[in-house]
């Protein structure tokens, strides 16, 4: 099990007095606590420290922890640019780095991305394939590349990774399309559903793509990114923190976030209780989202989140009730006579 964070690299999640330089040293504070992995995500949603730029400063920073982006949105940047720069932060961090990618929110919210990025919305997600695809080629020394979308020639020598062939990339997505690329193309999953049952048939479908493709289930990494709040007042108090938190990262209401997105919340063992669901549904890398509206509060979650840590790490859950897995596919379990 791999527990990591995400750090509040928006505005929104600073405070009125926040300052954004302490970033760095929450970064450190959580590789201290036991974190495994940080991740910062990449959008146009709200002022934010740009994602790579907040992975440069953090790879000389700190020593062992994997440093990822959650999700990185490939079309906003040119794709060799982003190859250089993807390969600079893994020599910085000495091979450190993971790149979940998307191609962005879909319908209202991720149109105008694309309309500022000057990049074509039909088709974004072959683009989204054949950029990563670009991507791989350049970090293995390649000069061109010919692909439906992008088609490049007399390419300069690229910088190289500090790994052979670069750093893992993951998927992000859940739909039926994108759970078949995940296994088919991608080093891991990435996604966010609110039921850990749809986990468990997403990661099953995603293992099956893999599979059919000649690849090994297993060498798909299955990841979650889940909003996180402890309370120790319980749910309901957990509940008006996150919906205080929605409002202002999303400018909508909690009940409508938790539809699309993995949200858990209560006392300390709520919060664990609600974790290893996922962890039963399959999932190995968790990104813990701490929803909390200021520097301050992001510190004193990260605490209570380190606290799950060994727990999480410790105890291997049984499947969901009603399911088992035979490493590629969950199976139904009869009951008990």
């Amino acid at each position: 099990m791999d527990i990591g964070v995400l750090l509040p690299t928006g505005t929104a999640q600073w405070g009125a007095d926040g300052d954004p330089r302490e970033l760095v040293a929450l970064g450190r504070q959580a590789e201290r606590a036991g974190f495994s992995s940080l991740f910062v995500n990449d959008s146009l949603i709200s002022p934010r420290v740009e994602a790579l730029t907040m992975l440069a400063a953090l790879a000389p920073a700190t020593g062992h922890v994997t440093l990822g982006t959650a999700a990185l949105l490939p079309f906003l940047r040119r794709p060799i640019q982003a190859a250089q720069s993807l390969a600079s932060i893994d020599l910085l961090s000495g091979g450190r780095l993971t790149v979940a990618v998307g191609a962005g929110f879909p319908g209202r919210f991720g149109r105008p991305f694309y309309t500022l990025s000057e990049v074509p919305w039909e088709r974004r997600f072959t683009r989204l394939d054949e950029t990563v695809a670009l991507w791989r080629a350049l970090w293995r020394g390649e000069t061109s590349f010919r692909g439906e979308i992008l088609r490049f020639d007399d390419i300069p020598p690229a910088t190289r990774p500090f790994r052979p062939g670069g750093p893992p990339i993951w998927l992000g997505g859940a739909t039926p399309a994108a759970l078949a690329r995940a296994g088919r193309h991608y080093d891991g999953w990435l996604p966010y559903p609110p039921d850990p049952a749809d986990y468990a048939a997403g990661l099953a479908a995603v293992r099956e793509a893999a599979g059919t493709a000649g690849r090994r289930p297993e060498d798909v990494t299955p990841a979650l990114f889940v909003s996180v709040w402890i309370d120790d007042d319980g749910p309901e108090s957990g509940r008006r923190a996150l919906d205080a938190y929605a409002r202002a990262a999303y400018g909508m209401p909690l009940e409508e976030l938790e539809r699309i997105q993995a949200v858990v919340t209560g006392t300390a063992d709520q919060v664990l209780a609600g974790l290893r669901r996922y962890v039963a549904a399959g999932a190995r890398h968790l990104v813990v989202r701490l929803g909390a509206l200021s520097l301050h509060g992001q510190r004193d979650q990260l605490d209570r989140v380190a606290e799950l840590i060994a727990p999480l790490r410790r105890a291997r859950p049984e499947p969901e009730a009603g399911l088992a897995y035979d490493g590629v596919r969950p199976v139904i379990v009869p009951s008990a006579p």
